[in-house]
């Protein structure tokens, strides 16, 4: 197979060094690498596939001679993802920056993977929750149609960065200890506590993150008719998001069919066995890269109703995951 110069954009972050393993595990064709950050972590040292590699500051000549780039979100996307373009190289990114444009495929491979064939240099990767979410929606969504969704997140402190975790960590020994801790990457206290506030209001008293699930969640599926409504939260949980979906089919569509429909799904594992007490969880799903649903099960109160609970990485399948995977379909379909 033909090797690829990739270049990873944000190497440092939680993300970029998720980005490094993926294409390490799953044999990404690299044939060079450069690995670009800010000027605070240029000259940090990191190992892929047993070979030291220096970082660099990220610039626009950064791309000369790179054919793939895969950003792993910030503020660099939008300074640095059209210079990218403009030099050839396909960037795959990460970011919220591109995702709405109308030119540009907003892709999950499981999904959408046909959309990679009309891009113009740009590929987005949606939200972590919507790829989440899109995943064990779509076999339903072809199967019987889908009228309406209610969705409610249970996002990880992760998905807001290393200070997050960190904050998440001593805030936690300091309230164990009877000791203050103030907040500082979160409105309020997250240790021992719910925040059911993600980014910025917007529209409606909406956060930008629950409007990001309806108009992504759309795009992908191609269709504007589906109505989705979204909550999302952030709890004190290291990693994994978990999200609780409630959808109103066109067709009627048991749990026992669902759950069949949902086995055979690219990317779903199900785990489903109430009796033994088994479904999905965070800590069962950390560090993988599939999304897990369980708790299958007719909606008592609609006669075309699903519930069930899903639980992904997000900085697996949420990010790192479906961004190489979007680079392997662009690379099978020869649009690199």
């Amino acid at each position: 197979m033909r090797q690829f110069s990739v270049a990873v954009v944000g190497a440092t972050g939680a993300v970029g060094q998720e980005i490094l393993r993926v294409l390490a595990e799953r044999n990404f064709p690299v044939g060079r690498l450069r690995l670009l950050a800010t000027a605070r972590s240029a000259g940090k040292e990191i190992r892929f596939r047993g070979e030291a590699y220096t970082v660099e500051e990220t610039r626009p000549e950064s791309f000369e001679g790179i054919e793939i780039a895969l950003f792993a979100g910030g503020a660099a996307s939008k300074e640095f993802a059209l210079a990218a373009r403009d030099r050839g190289t396909l960037v795959v990114d990460n970011s919220s920056a591109f995702r709405m444009e109308p030119d540009v495929p907003l892709v999950v491979p499981e999904v959408n993977p046909e959309d990679v064939k009309w891009h113009k240099g740009i590929i987005a990767n949606p939200n972590c929750s919507t790829i989440i979410m899109v995943v064990p929606l779509k076999p339903i969504y072809d199967t019987a149609g889908i009228k309406r969704v209610v969705v409610s997140t249970y996002q990880a402190v992760s998905g807001a960065g290393a200070a997050a975790i960190k904050e998440l960590e001593l805030q936690t020994r300091a309230v164990l200890d009877g000791k203050d801790y103030a907040p500082q990457v979160f409105a309020h206290q997250i240790a021992f506590n719910l925040i059911p506030h993600i980014d910025v209001f917007q529209d409606m008293d909406y956060s930008r993150e629950e409007w990001k699930m309806v108009r992504e969640t759309q795009k992908i599926l191609h269709d504007e008719s589906v109505a989705i409504t979204a909550t999302t939260v952030r709890v004190p949980v290291f990693r994994c998001h978990s999200e609780s979906l409630n959808i109103e089919t066109r067709e009627r569509l048991s749990a026992p069919e669902a759950k069949e429909i949902l086995a055979r799904a690219p990317g779903v594992v199900v785990v489903d066995e109430p009796a033994a007490k088994e479904y999905p969880m965070p800590v069962l799903a950390c560090d993988k890269n599939d999304v897990f649903v369980g708790r299958i099960r007719d909606d008592n109160s609609l006669d075309k109703g699903l519930n069930m609970w899903v639980v992904a990485d997000q900085l697996r399948k949420g990010a790192a995951t479906n961004a190489v995977q979007i680079a392997e379909l662009a690379v099978e379909h020869g649009c690199v």
